[in-house]
């Protein structure tokens, strides 16, 4: 499963500024739901309920979100890069400015850890994370998450 399968360029947001978790965990529930119709507040609730199970934020500034939601109709993935890094209570306790949310169907199975591990490992470079981190604009951060050879492999 290649990563534009769930991350479209529009899906893509630089810029943005929280002053704490859950701000942030808000602002991109918003962020999702007007990118795809499904309640908000479903949104923020998921995701706030399984970060009660244990934080998100992987290490390395990154916060990789999740949840299963009875109104998503596919898997699909939002990127946020935050303009300074915030309090995410990560497993190795450094601040967070990369997130990617990932939103699947309730019946999504198998596919939804699939689409977290393949999200991990594109997120498990240096090299990308300096990249993205780097990038103008969130084109610049797309083409780094999705280049166009992906596209095109078998």
């Amino acid at each position: 499963m290649p990563l534009n399968d769930i991350l479209k360029p529009e899906a893509v947001f630089t810029g943005l500024r929280a002053i704490s978790k859950k701000q942030l965990l808000q602002l991109i529930s918003e962020k999702a739901a007007l990118l795809t119709g499904m309640g908000e507040r479903e949104i923020f609730d998921t995701i706030q309920q399984r970060e009660r199970l244990g934080s998100t934020g992987v290490g390395n500034g990154i916060a990789i979100p999740h949840g299963k939601l009875k109104s998503a109709k596919q898997l699909t993935g939002l990127f946020f890069r935050f303009d300074q890094p915030v309090e995410f209570e990560a497993i190795d306790d450094q601040p967070v400015d990369l997130v990617f949310l990932l939103l699947a169907p309730e019946s999504a199975g198998a596919d939804h850890l699939k689409a977290l591990s393949k999200v991990a490992r594109a997120l498990r470079s240096g090299e990308n994370l300096d990249r993205i981190r780097a990038a103008a604009d969130a084109t610049g951060v797309f083409d780094v998450l999705c280049p166009q050879e992906a596209s095109y492999a078998a």
